[in-house]
């Protein structure tokens, strides 16, 4: 089968990929894991938004996020092809403590990934708790990207690094969920940790 790259609109994996590296896209609701995911996704991405009701007002948290009209309610999913040998599988977790705290929908997510990058906003960076601790439950290592939002507050990066918890060798990296550039980035800091991580832990 024929296979065809980004730039061309294609559908199909390289002939030349090796490795085929299943990593899942997590944090708070409406920190833009949908947004990321579409930003670098060479292939239409999979996604299982609607439309909020006043139901799920009375269940979710929506401070900072106000505006927000739509949620994800599985999943999303979407492809990145980061070399001619190593495409990644992305899947973004549903961001809601309710979704989280339901064990069947992320152990499933869970299985077979090798890692998650858990987005975070600093204007709100005690949401993103939840999701970085279902992760460590999971047993994922994990990168922490911070999604810049136009009003996001900057602080130092130990000071950042002391209020999430972070381990020494966990990456801390910004982030522009929206630009594919900035995206990838922050998607090769993770390949590169969980590379780390998975050959220390072998050898």
């Amino acid at each position: 089968m024929a296979s065809t790259t980004f730039s061309d609109g294609g559908v199909y994996v390289r002939d030349t990929v090796q490795t085929a590296a299943k990593l899942l896209v997590v944090g708070p609701f409406g920190v833009g894991k949908t947004t990321l995911i579409g930003a670098v996704s060479e292939i239409e991405p999979l996604r299982t938004e609607e439309v909020m009701t006043q139901a799920g007002a009375l269940v979710d948290d929506l401070k900072g996020v106000e505006d927000k009209r739509t949620t994800t309610v599985a999943m999303d999913f979407g492809r990145l092809t980061l070399s001619p040998e190593l495409v990644l599988y992305l899947f973004g977790a549903p961001g809601q403590q309710r979704f989280m705290r339901v064990a069947p929908v992320w152990r499933q997510l869970a299985l077979g990934a090798y890692g998650a990058l858990v987005l975070a906003d600093t204007r709100r960076l005690d949401a993103s708790f939840d999701a970085m601790e279902t992760v460590e439950r999971h047993g994922l290592p994990y990168a922490v990207a911070l999604n810049s939002f136009p009003d996001s507050p900057r602080f130092p990066e130990e000071e950042l690094r002391e209020a999430l918890d972070l381990g020494p060798g966990t990456p801390l990296v910004d982030c522009d969920a929206r630009d594919r550039a900035s995206a990838a980035r922050a998607l090769i800091a993770l390949v590169k940790h969980v590379r780390t991580h998975y050959q220390e832990h072998v050898s």
